[in-house]
């Protein structure tokens, strides 16, 4: 057998997990594919962690995409494995030492009061004390037999049952009382030190170890459940079901409170990486004027005949950008990310304005103006803005008359006007003869609609009657749309 046929099954078998990966959103390219599985070749397939550390190593480039990452590696493990990498027909799961009480005592480990009888038999008193031990000792071997047992007993798992891993493990770690075990090992820690209580330092200190040890039981007890449910559904049905949105995916309109703080994390790299492609877009997007002298010098090598035409060094203007942004009700956090978005790479303009509304307008650039945190100024203009001129309920017409009325004479020729909203109106009056002269005076006019476009010009949306007055129309309901949308400011 050549080496090409022996490494065959590792080649399918990451390969497979990067398509995992891709259909989860991670970008991995074709090279980190390769240095994956040169990497896999180079430590202990039995090493668990060492595999899933190697891999992430050459797959994850991203610190957000990590908690994917890691949930993917799980299920798609769970029933692969050194085995598989030698005979794609073996059943062991990879990296899970398949133990119960029965074989620990075939090693000659005799769990306390059992007398010589298997796992099964135990009580939950005997149980108690044994995890007890486990996690006084800090001993992953007995935690991993444990957790098998007690799913086993507890979780009350059955074939087929359309049940979520989260209440599995709700009814195994209700039965275990881990919160009581902690108490345990806080006063033998006491004990062990001669004290009556742990206080201060000591307590801390202790109470934090203890506090450890309990999350790596319950990273047992999951791995356990998941290993049973991905035996009993199949990897690719629990892959999609633990599946999660990565935080440039997470639609801002629908995010938990969890999701807006991963999205808010992401944004400060992705400001960075867009500055710069603004940059080079600018300065490559177009050539100069025509440069007649340089165009008939070079001519004479080709006898006259201008085969090479030079141009001038272009001097790329940068554009003003004015945002008028819907902050009513779910479109808020759009406008509060795209507004922390601009800012961010305010560089790139020469000049940014910012107006905000419900059924009235204000403008909020000196917000931005006066501090360096654009957190702070966005808390500021949601707090802070006069937006509200009758019912606070969104009247577009009415702001873009307000809109025109004040700013619409300081529009130029350099300035990108960028609305965002959803144009919800609630059955008022649209005043779209205003976009129509924006659009006349302004460099360009984009809409940005955080909403689905199934959605748009359905009810009171009147998008569609104010996007023909624009340059385009956009979805962005996500923070990679947002993204892709930013190569338009160039």
């Amino acid at each position: 057998m050549t080496d090409t046929d022996q490494n065959l099954p590792l080649f399918e078998l990451i390969e497979g997990f990067v398509v995992e990966l891709r259909s989860a959103g991670l970008p991995v390219s074709l090279v980190e594919n390769i240095d994956a599985i040169e990497a896999a070749k180079e430590i202990p397939l039995a090493d668990r962690d060492a595999f899933k550390y190697a891999l992430a190593a050459t797959l994850v480039k991203n610190q957000s995409h990590w908690k994917t990452f890691e949930t993917l590696f799980e299920v798609y493990f769970s029933i692969r494995g050194a085995e598989y990498l030698l005979d794609p027909d073996a059943d062991n799961p990879f990296g899970e030492l398949d133990l119960d009480m029965d074989e620990m005592e075939g090693q000659g480990e005799q769990p306390p009061g059992q007398g010589g009888q298997g796992g099964s038999s135990m009580t939950p008193e005997e149980m108690a004390e044994m995890l007890f031990q486990a996690m006084l000792h800090s001993d992953q071997t007995l935690m991993r037999a444990i957790a098998k047992q007690a799913v086993k007993r507890f979780a009350g798992m059955e074939p087929g049952r359309p049940v979520g891993g989260t209440y599995y493990l709700y009814r195994t770690l209700r039965n275990l009382d881990l919160d009581g075990v902690i108490d345990r090992l806080m006063e033998q820690a006491a004990q062990q030190l001669g004290k009556e209580r742990l206080e201060g330092l000591d307590e801390r200190l202790a109470r934090d170890e203890f506090n450890d040890r309990v999350e790596a039981m319950k990273k047992e007890i999951e791995a356990e459940i998941r290993r049973r449910l991905v035996a009993d559904r199949g990897a690719e049905a629990m892959a999609k079901t633990l599946r999660k949105p990565l935080p440039e995916d997470v639609d801002f309109m629908h995010a938990s409170r969890e999701e807006m703080a991963k999205i808010k994390q992401a944004i400060y790299p992705l400001t960075r990486k867009l500055a710069v492609r603004l940059a080079r877009k600018r300065k490559h997007k177009r050539k100069g004027a025509l440069d007649f002298r340089r165009t008939v010098r070079a001519s004479l090598s080709y006898g006259g005949v201008p085969a090479e035409p030079r141009f001038r060094n272009p001097h790329p203007a940068k554009p003003e950008i004015m945002v008028i942004a819907d902050i009513s009700g779910s479109v808020a956090a759009f406008a509060r990310f795209t507004l922390h978005l601009v800012y961010a790479i305010s560089g790139q303009f020469s000049k940014v304005r910012s107006f905000v509304f419900i059924d009235g307008l204000d403008e909020v650039t000196h917000f931005f103006d006066k501090t360096d945190d654009i957190n702070q100024a966005v808390h500021r203009v949601n707090t802070e803005a006069d937006v509200v001129w009758v019912d606070g309920h969104s009247d577009y017409g009415h702001a873009f008359e307000v809109f025109w009325d004040k700013f619409g004479s300081q529009i130029t020729p350099k300035t990108t006007v960028l609305i965002l909203g959803d144009a919800r109106n609630n059955y008022h009056a649209s005043q779209s003869w205003i976009v129509k002269e924006v659009e006349k005076k302004a460099r360009k006019v984009f809409w940005l609609n955080p909403e689905p476009k199934a959605y748009w010009n359905t009810g009171d949306s009147i998008v569609g009657e104010y996007a023909q007055f624009t340059n385009g129309l956009f979805e962005v309901r996500t923070l990679r749309q947002l993204e892709k949308f930013v190569d338009n400011l160039a």
